[in-house]
């Protein structure tokens, strides 16, 4: 049964291009993994906002994503990047 991820990001103004660097990385290294369905990025239009929409085959298939070094690297800069991060897991009803 698949996992459906919504994450939230608000950047610190100064530093939204390193942040969309970063995310851009995670998108294209999400999107290689095997359990991997979708890995969209959008960006909230005149916002410091980033917002992911994540879809993954199983709970196993994204256990091993929030292994994967890169993720790692992400969390550990993210406080330096962004205000918030806010990351919902949801139930697709329709």
């Amino acid at each position: 049964m698949s996992i459906y991820l919504t994450a939230i990001l608000k950047s610190k103004p100064e530093k939204k291009e390193e942040l969309r660097t970063l995310l851009l990385n995670m998108v294209s290294q999400s999107r290689k993994e095997e359990a991997c369905i979708q890995y969209d990025l959008n960006e909230v239009t005149d916002q410091d906002i980033f917002i992911f929409q994540e879809e993954w085959a199983d709970e196993s298939g994204l256990d091993l994503h929030n292994k994967q070094e890169y993720l790692l690297d992400f969390v550990a800069k993210s406080s330096q990047l962004t205000t918030e991060i806010v990351i919902h897991k949801t139930a697709k009803i329709a």
